[in-house]
């Protein structure tokens, strides 16, 4: 069965999350992804735990949950780009490849000849991505940064977390690394137009990636809140800037989410509720006039909904139609019978010879579905099968081996 992407190589120079979460997707639809790390301690993530994954004689690996999260699928070659030998390495395998995905500072490559100037010379064809925290650019150009940093910079903290004033009111931070994940959807995104665009004039291009610019970007109906009533957006904990009711409800056990998007979902949820008298009354007749008066609304709810238990308002909406569910733990979403059904939890085979966890992407493409060979790489696996695909003879990756350029 083909695949969507099986006809391209990729060259990965990332670590840490963005730029491994970018090359992980393109190597579940098919690419070729060769990962080059660090000869010995390899990608920062690989010493991110515990947990670590355990061998077939339950000893600990050196791969932790982190690692093998952002690198299904991909091939590990481990090369020093400080060392010229590697860094001639890196032109020969870029001259045979379509894309380049790099993270590092802004001038780091430059001074190796590995940016994208210098690999454009060798194949003018290439499609450069270039992730780094503030972009190529600007003031802080030359800084670094990790994800919480930009979650805060980028205003998602002060939009999250308890309204002021309440108990547990600081800012709070998603609790994954956001603005990696979301950068590196925002670079496979970009890498796709860039090929596309290549397809049709034969030129690649560079593309410039910023976490903040990521996160300042998903700031989305929030901000255009802000252009447009000149008021700063508020923590308002887990209810919604402009819909109501679209929060979290207590119940007499349990907690539910109720999601009410329009008018026919908010009669139909007063119906389940018992308080049709709230969706007559024209005080919340249409969504804009249930947020100007969500101080009464919400707690006429709030009582309502201490009635029942969490499970008997989940099933009373589905079947009225009423978005609603349950908040679940890690353990308790993946025993969900629909997540179950939807296959997104793999077990993929591991080089330390056992099978190792993972989340599916989520991607569903009808003619070039994703077909998941193997785990994340060990450290290094395939550093002589991808040299002597360059043509290197078992001497000269010996001679390499030796000098520690690999």
């Amino acid at each position: 069965m083909s695949t969507a992407l099986g006809h391209l190589k990729v060259l990965d120079l990332t670590r840490i999350l963005a730029g491994p979460w970018a090359t992980q997707a393109l190597a579940d639809m098919g690419a070729e992804v060769i990962k080059v790390e660090r000869p010995v301690v390899g990608d920062d993530t690989r010493a991110w735990g515990p947990p670590f994954l355990k061998d077939g004689d339950g000893r600990e690996t050196t791969d932790s949950s982190y690692f093998l999260a952002a690198n299904r699928g991909k091939k590990s070659i481990t090369v020093d780009l400080a060392h010229p030998d590697g860094q001639a390495l890196i032109r020969d395998l870029a001259a045979g490849a379509d894309v380049v995905v790099e993270n590092y500072k802004v001038g780091t490559l430059a001074r190796y000849g590995l940016d994208y100037d210098s690999l454009k010379a060798v194949n003018p064809r290439l499609v450069y991505c270039s992730i780094t925290g503030f972009g190529q650019d600007g003031p802080y150009a030359a800084l670094p940064g990790y994800d919480f940093v930009f979650q805060g910079m980028g205003g998602l903290m002060s939009i999250t977390g308890q309204p002021e004033g309440t108990p547990g009111d600081e800012p709070m931070k998603v609790g994954i690394a956001i603005s990696d994940l979301l950068t590196g959807m925002y670079a496979t995104t970009a890498i796709l137009a860039a090929l596309e665009h290549r397809h049709v004039s034969g030129q690649g291009q560079h593309i410039d990636m910023s976490l903040l610019d990521c996160v300042v970007g998903i700031s989305s109906y929030q901000a255009i809140n802000h252009f447009l009533s000149g008021k700063v957006p508020r923590r308002m904990g887990n209810a919604h800037s402009n819909m109501v009711p679209y929060q979290v409800f207590r119940c007499k056990e349990g907690d539910v989410i109720v999601a009410v998007g329009n008018d026919g979902q908010y009669r139909a949820f007063c119906k389940v509720i018992g308080r049709e008298d709230l969706a007559a009354d024209e005080r919340y007749a249409t969504p804009g006039q249930r947020n100007r008066n969500r101080e009464t609304l919400i707690p006429a709810i709030a009582q309502a909904m201490l009635a029942r238990t969490m499970h008997d308002w989940v099933a009373l909406m589905e079947a009225a139609n009423v978005p609603c569910g349950p908040i679940y733990n890690m353990q308790q979403m993946f025993e969900d019978p629909h997540v179950q059904h939807r296959g997104m939890r793999l077990s993929l085979p591991h080089s330390a010879g056992v099978q190792a966890p993972a989340v599916a992407n989520p991607i569903r493409l009808s003619e070039t579905p994703i077909q998941y060979g193997r785990s994340a790489p060990l450290l290094g696996e395939h550093t002589d099968s991808v040299l002597a695909g360059l043509g290197l003879a078992p001497e000269r990756i010996a001679r390499l081996r030796a000098a520690k350029a690999i």
